[in-house]
């Protein structure tokens, strides 16, 4: 398998290069050269695996330069029920009749990002031991990815992580969870703007492939495809607790901000899964409910990006949406960068609303929409703790209001679970008047010394900061 960049940069690259990399030297992300397909007989030998196992199949048939023994090693070693709480590492429960959560949030820092980054931890030290080398790590969050690459890089060999976040953006708990991190390898840098500021950072130090070689910045983003790779395997998982038989369909409910969640639903659905529809869930800053409302793909400034209670979406500036937008417009390299670097440098926005490609979206891709608002978010948890004696964090509430807008009859509908409630106590407060349950290991951890360091959002600034905690 080789992968090529979305703006058509012309070398191909294999999975361990791409791994260690990130974006692609012309600012793209890369890609698989094509997806492989899955037929009815392997969904029928899959659904008798465990989740490790399962892991390894879909991974090896995108991972051609890992040996397959350790590739299973790898899988076998990160998906533990030690480390995700069950052997069932995803375990689906009926909520209402036809609609499913998919528990994704019981690995070490409770939220899903732990369902790729625990594997990309694993990954990561395999590859650099192998090669003898070091890689620093460069990467933003609005909330959850940080804190899932901390745990899952600290204390690992060859490794440094530099993450960067915006400044008093975060819930206390997400905060919590990252500044009192004290590993030496975990570097925090809370950036004053928003996390599309943090993202551009890591984009312009990428870009500077100079910068880039010299210390050998890698991602732990979603524009990183390792990760992105990984979590295709719960869609797999859930597909198939929800459904008895491959002749049945299922959609799906996403939170999402980055698109990175929800293109992973993409490529299992390119690959062969019967997805009937991928619902796209937003909270206020909508940039991609406007796109697959409209065809219309608006950034929004910081002025204009709304701090939300589901703060783990609070993005307008989707990385991953640009993976979408390649396969939307039929693999063109050229027509992508222009859109990507030059419509939306210029203008920050394009439109697709009168392209024949944008009806594809709903109808060849199975793309749908919807959008919430706090108020929305409340009477959600309130109504799920009410009816189902179920508690949902506010990015789950999201998903789960999109859902049911977006039913079909006689097609499950799981709704991706993304963080336990106790990321966003307060919001949790508000609807219900208490707090939700703290696991023992997270009791009293705002208070906890802090290890942050603050810098203006100026990526010479996070390179300087780079550049003296690595020689």
């Amino acid at each position: 398998m080789r992968y090529l960049s979305t703006r058509g940069h012309p070398e191909r690259r294999r999975f361990c290069e791409i791994l260690l990399e990130g974006l692609a030297p012309d600012g793209g992300l890369y890609m698989p050269e094509r997806y492989p397909q899955v037929d009815a007989a392997t969904l029928s030998r899959w659904r008798t695996l465990s989740y490790a196992e399962l892991a390894f199949e879909i991974l090896s048939l995108y991972i051609d330069d890992i040996p397959p023994a350790d590739l299973r090693a790898l899988c076998a070693r990160t998906y533990t029920a030690e480390v995700f709480g069950s052997e069932e590492i995803v375990p689906l429960r009926e909520l209402e009749d036809g609609v499913y959560l998919e528990a994704l949030s019981n690995g070490p820092t409770l939220a899903f990002k732990d369902m790729a980054m625990q594997l990309l931890g694993n990954l990561f030290e395999y590859e650099l031991a192998r090669r003898g080398e070091q890689l620093n790590i460069l990467g933003a969050t609005s909330g959850d990815t940080g804190s899932a690459a901390e745990y899952a890089m600290r204390g690992k060999k060859g490794v440094r992580v530099f993450m960067t976040s915006p400044d008093g953006r975060m819930s206390p708990f997400q905060q919590a969870q990252m500044f009192s991190l004290q590993d030496a390898n975990i570097h925090n840098l809370a950036i004053a703007g928003v996390f599309d500021d943090c993202q551009d950072i890591v984009k312009a130090v990428s870009g500077d492939l100079a910068f880039k070689r010299k210390y050998k910045i890698g991602t732990v983003n979603s524009i990183n495809w390792a990760r992105l790779l990984a979590q295709v395997v719960y869609y797999f998982a859930g597909y198939f607790q929800a459904t008895a038989g491959n002749d049945r369909k299922a959609s799906f409910a996403v939170p999402s901000g980055n698109f990175g969640n929800v293109c992973a639903g993409h490529v299992a659905r390119q690959m062969g899964l019967p997805i009937h529809t991928l619902v796209v869930a937003t909270n206020e800053n909508d940039v991609l409910d406007e796109f697959f409302r409209t065809g219309v793909y608006r950034v929004r400034g910081a002025a204009d990006t709304h701090e939300t209670s589901s703060p783990s979406m609070d993005i307008s500036k989707a990385s991953n949406f640009e993976r979408f937008v390649f396969d939307l417009l039929g693999r063109d390299a050229e027509r992508t960068r222009a859109l990507f670097e030059d419509d939306l440098g210029r203008n920050g926005r394009f439109d697709l609303g009168a392209d024949p490609a944008f009806a594809q979206a709903a109808g060849r891709f199975g793309f749908a929409s919807s959008r919430s608002t706090h108020a929305d978010r409340i009477a959600t948890i309130r109504d799920t703790d009410k009816r189902f004696a179920t508690l949902i964090d506010t990015h789950t509430a999201d998903g789960l209001k999109a859902a049911r807008e977006h039913l079909t009859p006689g097609v499950p509908m799981v709704v991706l679970e993304t963080a336990l409630p106790i990321k966003f106590a307060a919001s949790i407060v508000e609807a219900l008047g208490h707090e939700p349950d703290r696991p023992a290991r997270f009791v009293g951890i705002e208070s906890l010394p802090k290890r942050v360091i603050r810098l203006p959002s100026d990526a010479e600034a996070v390179k300087r900061y780079i550049s003296e905690h690595c020689d």
